[in-house]
């Protein structure tokens, strides 16, 4: 067993929820009277939690606006798009080979908030598959490695036993600042040099390559 603990990501690394996302945002920013965001602009921030999020694409705008932008957000994410969120291709096969290993432990980091994760855990069936879970709006947003403190402490686990799993900066930043393994993967939203910069142990070009190693 490679590590004891691994710590995931959700969107843009298990869940192809990049486009919802941006699409939501998007039309939130209009609806709050804050104009057009750039598509780049709002992929940049996924994985922050939505307080820092709206505060990096909108900077200096007021709480009142910015109330509005995170409601609408809301709104648009789980009601105004009716399309199925799907994990990446392999990505439930992959979790439940390592599910079936003796002592393993699972869990997740997200920008999220706990509401938005319980949802897309019962819609998806997978909160069965994870041990533990903290999201941005219960603790620190990412990179502030609280999230991961938190978890290392609930599951009674090392962190030289612990891995973080992520496709942005913000994951493996969270991961580095605690001295944590960290693993970054190329199909979500930062792209490969800037995640080289977070000096990953491990660069995943495909689900099954990810799920190869960590199985390794």
């Amino acid at each position: 067993m490679r590590y004891r603990l691994a710590i995931f990501d959700w969107d843009g690394t298990l869940m192809d929820s990049i486009a919802r996302i941006v699409s939501s945002m998007q039309v939130a920013s209009r609806e709050a009277g804050w104009g057009e965001l750039e598509a780049e602009a709002v992929r940049n921030i996924i994985g922050l939690g939505l307080p820092e999020a709206i505060a990096t694409l909108c900077p200096g705008i007021d709480a009142e606006r910015a109330e509005l932008l995170r409601a609408r957000y809301a709104f648009h994410f789980v009601e105004g798009d009716t399309g199925p969120m799907r994990f990446y291709s392999g990505v439930e096969a992959g979790l439940d080979r390592l599910r079936g290993r003796a002592g393993q432990r699972l869990a997740v980091a997200t920008g999220k908030s706990r509401r938005g994760l319980d949802r897309i855990f019962r819609e998806s069936g997978s909160g069965g598959w994870f041990h533990a879970s903290r999201t941005a709006d219960e603790t620190l947003s990412k990179p502030h490695p609280r999230m991961l403190e938190e978890l290392l402490a609930e599951l009674d686990i090392e962190v030289g036993e612990a891995v973080m799993i992520g496709d942005t900066e913000y994951d493996l930043e969270m991961a580095r600042a605690l001295g944590m393994d960290r693993v970054a993967v190329t199909w979500g939203v930062h792209a490969p040099a800037r995640l080289s910069a977070s000096r990953p142990v491990f660069t995943a070009q495909s689900v099954p390559e990810l799920f190869d190693w960590l199985h390794g």
